[in-house]
C-alpha cells in the first residue's frame, strides 16, 4: 500500500466541487489514479438540452435542471449499492449542488415543482466522506473554460459564471452536511504541478470532521 493509500483507509467516498472550469474533474482523475480509486463523473454530454441551455436559459432552464437532476440521483443510487469492501470512490460533484442551478436558474412555479422533486429524493442518496471545495476567482474560472473550448460552454457570458460562483460560495460557506475542505484554487497547480498536487492530496486525506481552509499560498 502507498503512503497516500494508507491514509485512505478511512475513506469510501470523496467528493470535487466547484464551479465550471475550476478543474474538479482533473484532480478527480489525479486522485483516483493516484489513491487507485474508482470514479463517478458528472455526464454532462448526456444531457441533449444542455447546449440548448446557454443560448437560452429562460426556456431551457427546468429541462436541463431535471435531466441533471434525475441524471446524478440515478449515479447516486448505484453509488448507493457499491459492495463495502470495495475500493474508495472519487466524484466530480455532490449531489446536493443540485439546488445552486435551480435556485440560480428555474422561475418561481418551476423552482416548487423541482423543490417537491428533490425533497423526495434526496433523502435516499449517500454522503460522501468529505467534500473538496475548489474556490477559484471568475478570471480563473473563464480562462479555464475558454482553454478546453467545449462546444456547449462556447456561449457562456462572465456575468453567468459570476453569478454562478457567487452561488457556490454562499452554498459552500454554510455547507454542514459533510467535513469540507476549501481549497484556494487560485494558487495551486495541481493538473501540471505534481508536487503541488501531491501536498494537496495529502491535505484532502487528513481526517477532519468539519469545514477548513487550504490556502497553498501560506504554506
Amino acid at each position: 500500500m502507498t503512503e497516500f493509500g494508507s491514509l485512505a483507509t478511512d475513506l469510501k467516498h470523496i467528493a470535487i466541487e466547484g464551479v465550471i472550469g475550476a478543474g474538479k474533474t482533473s484532480l478527480a482523475l489525479k486522485l483516483s489514479k493516484l489513491l487507485g480509486a474508482r470514479t463517478v463523473f458528472e455526464q454532462f454530454e448526456e444531457n441533449p438540452f444542455l447546449e440548448k441551455f446557454y443560448e437560452d436559459v429562460e426556456h431551457y432552464a427546468f429541462q436541463t435542471q431535471i435531466f441533471f437532476l434525475l441524471s446524478r440521483y440515478r449515479q447516486q443510487q448505484e453509488l448507493a449499492q457499491i459492495d463495502l469492501f470495495e475500493r474508495l470512490v472519487v466524484s466530480d460533484y455532490v449531489f446536493e449542488k443540485d439546488k445552486i442551478f435551480a435556485y440560480l436558474n428555474l422561475q418561481d412555479d418551476e423552482l416548487r415543482l423541482y423543490e417537491s422533486l428533490v425533497g423526495l429524493l434526496e433523502k435516499t442518496v449517500p454522503r460522501p466522506d468529505i467534500v473538496v471545495y475548489l474556490q477559484c476567482n471568475v478570471d480563473h474560472l473563464m480562462t479555464n473554460i475558454k482553454k478546453r473550448g467545449r462546444k456547449y460552454e462556447r456561449n457562456m457570458s462572465r456575468e453567468y459564471i459570476q453569478s454562478l460562483n457567487e452561488a457556490y460560495n454562499y452554498f459552500f460557506f454554510r455547507y454542514k452536511s459533510t467535513p469540507l475542505l476549501i481549497v484556494n484554487a487560485d494558487e495551486i497547480d495541481f493538473v501540471n504541478d505534481e508536487k503541488d498536487f501531491r501536498n494537496l492530496a495529502a491535505e484532502i486525506l487528513k481526517p477532519r470532521r468539519a469545514a477548513e481552509y487550504y490556502n497553498p499560498i501560506m504554506k
